[in-house]
């Protein structure tokens, strides 16, 4: 979704909750440092949608929300939410799952890469060990909340949640993974990124217990595997994928799988890639409006005390601006983040003495002096 030379790229920024405003303001300010290293003007249009917002108003989102996201911003970058004066977490459900079901965001777009071979809990693992990507189908399967409870609360309490797969939604993210792998270098990046080919998709599902909804993930992976000859197809049970993930994650180039697998399997791929703080993230609808966000939680108690890694808020950004065609701003930020990691100049997580404002500053001036 390339931007015009010369226009601003106009993008709404959702800080959040908790830690979420606060590594939001670094990737701001990353984005605005590599705004004025490469001439590139940034509309950053801050929206107070957030737990204060909602226990002020009673609104988590106005009514037009979604449709103002989608026809007035580029992109949305969103950071975490979860607050507990809102005990059910309304406010972020509705922002961040009606955002993702309104503007139809139908691929979680997670790269999992290792920045330094200290930060994985496997032995002797290296960066070019731990180097995939997982593609989560984001609008469907248990997510829905197709379901409900009878006699809640009692001892004969029945709850019963339905998993959603439609042959539209299981075709269009298996096709994409298929398209990712075939048309790209590394990770689905430009070649100014890197210019290693991703040849493999494998597709994990639970076939063999849940003979229904994945009987359909089957039949539209072997439907399109024939359709890309050039890529590898591969199929694995989710409890497979997650044990061959820790033995040997050098095996796999992309991951696609329904919305629950993908969201378990990413988080696996954070703890192998040096934990949460540095995962990065991206609910797409490929050529439309779409969010980035980092996958870390809110953490109440970590707000304020200028503890909270903002690397996988930074990264996020490197996403959203590679999605918006801006692939040297985006490889900038990437090179300054592993930069960093590499020289332990970070926050605790990853073993550095920084605190999240002077790791944002550390990102920014690195950014700043390879540009000149």
């Amino acid at each position: 979704m390339p931007t015009p030379n010369g226009s601003p790229v106009r993008i709404a920024v959702i800080p959040g909750d908790g830690i979420g405003v606060e590594v939001t303001a670094e990737a701001v300010k990353v984005i605005r440092t590599v705004g004025d290293v490469f001439g590139r003007r940034f509309d950053l249009e801050p929206l107070p949608w957030g737990a204060d917002h909602y226990l002020r108003t009673g609104v988590a989102m106005p009514p037009n929300g979604c449709a103002m996201l989608r026809d007035d911003f580029e992109a949305i970058f969103i950071g975490a939410l979860g607050d507990p004066r809102v005990p059910d977490n309304r406010h972020a459900r509705d922002i961040l799952l009606g955002t993702r079901f309104e503007l139809d965001l139908y691929v979680n777009y997670r790269p999992v890469k290792l920045l330094d071979e200290r930060l994985c809990p496997l032995k002797g693992r290296a960066p070019a060990d731990v180097n995939f990507v997982v593609f989560r189908e984001n609008t469907e399967g248990l997510y829905v909340g197709v379901g409900g409870r009878f006699k809640a609360g009692t001892d004969d309490e029945v709850a019963i949640q339905e998993e959603l797969n439609t042959y539209k939604g299981v075709h269009r993210i298996v096709k994409h993974a298929f398209e990712y792998a075939q048309a790209s270098d590394r990770g689905g990046r430009s070649a100014s990124l890197s210019g290693e080919r991703r040849r493999q998709v494998c597709m994990a599902d639970k076939s063999n217990a849940m003979t229904h909804g994945h009987a359909l993930w089957q039949r539209v992976f072997k439907e399109l595997a024939p359709q890309y000859p050039g890529v590898e197809a591969r199929h694995l049970y989710i409890d497979a994928l997650t044990l061959l993930m820790v033995q040997d994650p050098s095996q796999f180039d992309v991951i696609v799988t329904n919305n629950l697998f993908g969201d378990i399997v990413t988080d696996l791929g954070a703890a192998l890639q040096g934990g949460l703080g540095l995962a990065a993230s991206g609910n797409l609808h490929p050529g439309r409006t779409s969010m980035f966000e980092p996958v870390h939680g809110s953490a109440p108690p970590l707000a304020g005390r200028n503890v909270a890694n903002p690397m996988g808020a930074i990264l996020s950004a490197a996403l959203m601006l590679e999605y918006l065609g801006l692939t040297h701003e985006a490889a900038a930020i990437e090179a300054a983040v592993q930069e960093a990691v590499v020289a332990g100049q970070g926050t605790q997580e990853i073993g550095g003495t920084l605190g999240t404002r002077e790791t944002g500053d550390y990102i920014a001036t690195l950014i700043r002096h390879k540009g000149h």
